[in-house]
């Protein structure tokens, strides 16, 4: 990476929780690409005085995560379709000042229901109703997925979710009889639901596929029973790997390659 200089971009995150995985995969490819850029995660307590820092200090990107992505709406200029119709962001681009705002996680599932080729016929269970689960829920409906059933206890947030695409919600754990179960909480997240698993042995034996968008760990207690029962398994580790290439090439410009999308996640997630 160039030495530090006034010429440097800096690109950030700004997440509740911040972790090293996006600062080691945006810092990686800066590296071995030799971009004069660098990249760092922060967590704040005044989001408006965080975004306005964006603007005023030219700050290039930034990545937002839980808990900003429906409150830093406001605080923007532009919001593209991919974070209007899900009411959620998760990237800021800064081009003179002027803030545009894209959700990449809502690409990043769009793209993996295809690569994994899930069947649109199938019954697809949601497991939370937050802002990764509105991005969720809306790529299930742009691939035409019909029988999706929204789980979550938020009784304001969970119908309003499902009904927005036609869905149905329950608060309660229905019969196990979903072809895909997702899990969109931070059930088997690191800290104090780490040992947690997302839904139990009989929803993991009786689907074909199970997708636990918890990026970290990436083998998470629900990704390791599936694995186990022989399921087709999409992992956070996929998601974020997909959305934060496709925030780099916000940022930077420069496409990347699937080979070094794998190196950087790769490294990201290195001891």
């Amino acid at each position: 990476m160039p030495i530090l200089n006034k010429d440097m971009s800096v690109c950030i995150s700004l997440a509740g929780r911040p972790s090293n995985l996006g600062t080691r995969f945006h810092n990686f490819l800066y590296d071995e690409l030799g971009l004069n850029f660098i990249y760092k995660a922060f967590t704040t307590d005044d989001l408006e005085g965080a975004v306005r820092g964006i603007r005023a200090l030219g700050i290039r990107g930034c990545s937002v995560s839980m808990p900003f992505k429906e409150a830093v709406i406001p605080l923007v200029d532009e919001i593209e379709p991919s974070a209007a119709a899900i009411e959620s962001v998760n990237t800021i681009v800064n081009d003179g000042g002027r803030l545009t705002a894209s959700n990449t996680d809502y690409e990043a599932i769009a793209a993996l229901i295809a690569e994994h080729g899930l069947d649109p016929a199938s019954r697809v269970l949601v497991r939370g109703s937050g802002g990764m689960a509105k991005a969720v829920v809306a790529a299930f409906r742009g691939a035409e997925f019909s029988d999706v059933t929204v789980l979550a206890r938020n009784a304001e947030a969970g119908p309003a979710l499902a009904a927005k695409y036609g869905y149905d919600w329950v608060a309660d754990d229905p019969a196990p009889s979903f072809d895909v179960i997702v899990n969109v909480t931070p059930i088997g997240m690191h800290g104090a639901e780490a040992h947690a698993q997302a839904f139990s042995p009989e929803f993991i034996e009786r689907a074909s596929t199970v997708f636990d968008v918890v990026a970290f760990p990436a083998e998470t207690p629900l990704v390791t029973a599936a694995r186990a029962a022989g399921k087709r398994v999409i992992s956070g580790a996929e998601v974020i790997a997909l959305q934060a290439a496709r925030q780099f090439e916000r940022y930077t410009g420069v496409p990347l390659t699937r080979e070094q999308v794998e190196r950087a996640s790769a490294f990201s997630r290195a001891e």
